[in-house]
């Protein structure tokens, strides 16, 4: 019989954050409390940028869209916020998407699965993902379970389990 799989990968569906942003842009621009203070919400290439005429103000823009996310399943790891920062009058804040699991959360992970999974599990990375395998589903479903529990700097999605 051949070795079971599956996937761990870290990615955010490109419309579901499209349709947060776009959330987030609506309730910016109806919100007594943003009025006259240039709050805005939109793309800017592969970042949502967000701006306002205060630091806090700006803070205030994330949470909105912080918020929206969260409705729509989009966990907040996959963010990646930068500092506030002053633009001539206004304030920005670029907030990026993390896709892919880099070298350094993917060498973890895979620690953790050798030292704590099941000893038929065997784990492997392969570019922005790991590839996990074992003679048992079981042992995979139990990694699986291993990996949810773990307090990790990634969102991780499990894959192809064949």
């Amino acid at each position: 019989m051949a070795d079971a799989t599956f996937d761990i990968v870290s990615k955010v569906d490109k419309m579901e954050a499209d349709n947060a942003v776009n959330q987030a842009r609506k309730e910016v621009e109806q919100r007594y409390d943003f009025k006259n203070v240039g709050a805005s919400v939109e793309w800017s290439g592969e970042k949502v940028l967000l701006k306002a005429n205060t630091e806090e103000r700006v803070k205030a823009v994330l949470e909105v869209l912080e918020s929206k996310f969260i409705k729509r399943g989009i966990t907040l790891r996959s963010l990646d916020e930068g500092e506030p920062y002053a633009s001539g009058k206004e304030f920005r804040l670029e907030v990026g998407l993390k896709n892919g699991i880099d070298s350094e959360n993917a060498k973890k992970i895979s620690k953790i699965i050798r030292d704590e999974a099941p000893k038929s599990v065997k784990s492997q990375i392969q570019g922005d993902e790991l590839r996990v395998s074992s003679k048992s589903r079981d042992d995979l479903q139990a990694t699986m379970a291993l990996l949810k529990g773990k307090d990790l700097d990634v969102a991780l999605q499990f894959v192809n389990f064949r």
